[in-house]
């Protein structure tokens, strides 16, 4: 059985997106506020095993989704799907008209409503766009849903 659970062990969820290849720094150049995160855990194991995670942040007034990572052999089973309609629902709570995030699977996020935002019209508090592998050897999209 799988579980969709609310998290505060950020941590956890830190090493579940370095696993999954997802940058990390602990040193961001701009300031984030981590809103919520959950953890889908598979409790059929034994302990139960962290197989996706999600954090929603505020960085500059915007919602973003600061991680989200689902293991490999988990993927393709609406794991990531659960998640980020979780994180959508609650920007919707909070009154938020939009949710931004980098995706190094757009494709996914494309199902999912987003839509990419060309390079000068993305917010500046992505490393990514001043990062030197940018658009070299590591391709990105920032992304944006409206919340309507």
């Amino acid at each position: 059985m799988v579980k969709l659970l609310e998290t505060k062990n950020y941590d956890e969820l830190n090493e579940l997106f370095i696993r999954n290849e997802l940058e990390f720094s602990d040193d961001e150049p701009v300031s984030t506020d981590v809103i919520k995160a959950w953890r889908v855990v598979d409790e059929a194991q034994a302990p139960p095993k962290l197989i996706g995670g999600i954090m929603l942040a505020k960085r500059q007034e915007k919602f973003i989704i600061d991680g989200i990572a689902v293991e490999p052999e988990y993927r393709k089973q609406n794991y990531g799907e659960l998640m980020l309609n979780e994180a959508i629902a609650e920007v919707r709570t909070l009154l938020g008209d939009s949710l931004f995030l980098v995706a190094r699977a757009p494709g996914f996020f494309k199902t999912q409503g987003f839509e990419t935002v060309e390079k000068e019209n993305a917010p500046l508090f992505f490393e990514c766009l001043t990062c030197p592998q940018y658009e070299v050897s590591c391709h990105p999209e920032i992304m944006k849903l409206d919340i309507v």
